[in-house]
């Protein structure tokens, strides 16, 4: 039984006010610092609770389960690889970032190279990040696009107009303060839409807890190791993959070290990631064993699911699609408000953290001695701006997509885009090479590119070996080796 469209209105209404509602008490008196690193109050536990709808968001809860179809519980082997970065950013990188006492944690390349290599940094964080929230984005608004304001001809750029608008309200003035606490809030509900979605699937078949287990464990999908070193999916590549994933996409990434960096000791903000990092690994679990149950469910019932052009089933509507329409009133209720916390929290936390990055690597905040009002000026612009563009790119990688799993589509842009950072950063880390800091930027546009050629080809080059999650590996390796022929020559004294 579909929800009506006036229950669906009231849910996300409701949803919004609360929102608001925090905003308002958390960004009372709020200044700059508020904004950028919270004054350094935030709780641990809240922040590692809050952390999950960061890196779930709508891709896990919805292209997750639905990838089951075609990568059985291969996506298994990248989350145990995320597993294993973590421990590199809370021993390696979250002492630098204290020690140093960072608001953006690419003020570290500067002190160490130069400006144009903490640009450089920032521009490449501002790139990912726009690109994942932008893909992220648009998969949540997608679906409600789909089985909600369709019917009603409204058109995919004006709902995401809308959901736009609606986050910069809320963030627009408390910046990591107000973030810290909507967050948890949406982590929240997005674990209660997936574990409400297992119950409704296991009522309808009337199973118990043993049965669920039997069925997962019984599964055509159940392959979890993949031992074909030709594919991309081999665990090799999705283990070490993985783990560079985490070290760039949260170690590397302003978005996910800003809510860290507002802890009060470097002791509080390991706990947070090594808790996390806990709880990360054992939601995406559930969410790959909710996919193996959603087509159970769909064989026995004998449900097919949507093409794209070529024919293929568009996994990401899969989920929705049964979740709307075949769990009964309370569960689609349940994914509704679950999708509502996938779509918010894909995108307010960016919006902060692309401004706060752009505000310090490149109008050098931090070391201006611009008033506090003219800043705030500013960054309110600056804010605002990312939001328009954040708009353009869902709308421009929604004519992009043609059903492609988004899972795969912004894992895919990650091995391009952060790349450049992991190598500007190991070799800050692990060398005292100096580098012409002026080359730096136009050095760094090069990896991905080739990157891009090879992964595109490898598979005719390589005797159809494919590229596949340790393209970002390759990237950072090909940015160390291009940053070496920019090398400063030392000097030798007589």
């Amino acid at each position: 039984m579909a929800l009506s469209p006036s229950l669906f209105f009231s849910v996300i209404i409701l949803y919004f006010i609360f929102l608001l509602t925090i905003s308002y008490f958390t960004s009372k008196n709020s200044s700059n610092q508020t904004y950028f690193n919270g004054n350094k109050q935030s709780l641990w536990y809240l922040v590692a609770f809050g952390m999950l709808s960061d890196s779930l968001s709508g891709v896990t809860y919805i292209s997750v389960p639905g990838a089951v179809l075609n990568s059985s519980l291969t996506y298994l082997q990248v989350v145990f690889g995320y597993f294993l970065g973590y421990f590199v950013i809370i021993y390696v990188l979250l002492p630098l970032y204290y020690r140093l006492n960072l608001i953006s944690i690419y003020t570290y390349l500067r002190q160490r190279f130069g400006i144009n290599a903490q640009k450089t940094g920032s521009f490449y964080f501002l790139l990912s990040r726009l690109l994942g929230a932008g893909g992220r984005l648009m998969l949540a608004i997608g679906v409600m696009q789909l089985f909600i304001f369709n019917h009603y001809n409204i058109p995919f750029a004006l709902t995401t107009t809308v959901f736009i608008g609606l986050m910069l309200i809320y963030t627009y003035k408390g910046g990591i303060r107000t973030l810290v606490f909507t967050d948890a809030f949406q982590s929240l509900f997005l674990i209660l839409g997936v574990c409400l979605s297992i119950y409704a699937i296991a009522d309808q078949l009337n199973f118990g807890f043993s049965d669920i287990i039997n069925t997962i464990e019984t599964s055509k999908y159940n392959k979890l190791i993949e031992t074909d070193i030709l594919l991309k999916n081999h665990w090799l590549k999705h283990v070490l993959g993985g783990a560079f994933f985490t070290i760039a996409m949260t170690g590397l990434d302003q978005n996910m070290m800003q809510k860290n960096l507002s802890m009060k000791t470097l002791k509080e903000a390991q706990k947070n990631i090594f808790w996390f990092s806990i709880v990360m690994v054992l939601v995406n679990v559930l969410f790959i064993s909710l996919g193996l149950l959603l087509y159970h469910f769909a064989e026995v019932n004998h449900i097919s699911f949507d093409l794209n052009s070529n024919g293929k089933v568009i996994t990401d509507n899969d989920f929705p699609m049964l979740a709307m329409n075949h769990f009964g009133t309370v569960a689609s209720l349940a994914f509704i408000l679950g999708l509502t916390a996938a779509t918010f929290s894909s995108a307010d936390s960016v919006l902060a953290t692309l401004t706060t990055s752009f505000c310090i690597d490149f109008l050098g905040f931090d070391n201006s001695k611009m008033n506090e009002e003219k800043q705030h000026k500013i960054r309110n612009w600056i804010h605002i701006g990312f939001s328009i563009l954040l708009l353009i790119i869902i709308i421009g990688l929604k004519e992009l997509s043609d059903g492609k799993s988004t899972i795969d589509l912004i894992l895919s842009l990650a091995t391009y885009t952060y790349g450049p950072l992991i190598g500007l950063f190991f070799i800050g880390l692990f060398s005292k090479i100096q580098f012409e800091d002026e080359l730096i930027p136009f050095v760094c546009l090069f990896p991905p590119i080739i990157c891009y050629f090879l992964s595109q080809n490898s598979a005719k080059w390589f005797n159809v070996y494919e590229l596949g999650k340790e393209n970002i590996i390759i990237n950072g390796f090909i940015t160390i080796i291009l940053l070496l022929l920019i090398r400063k020559k030392q000097l030798k004294l007589i």
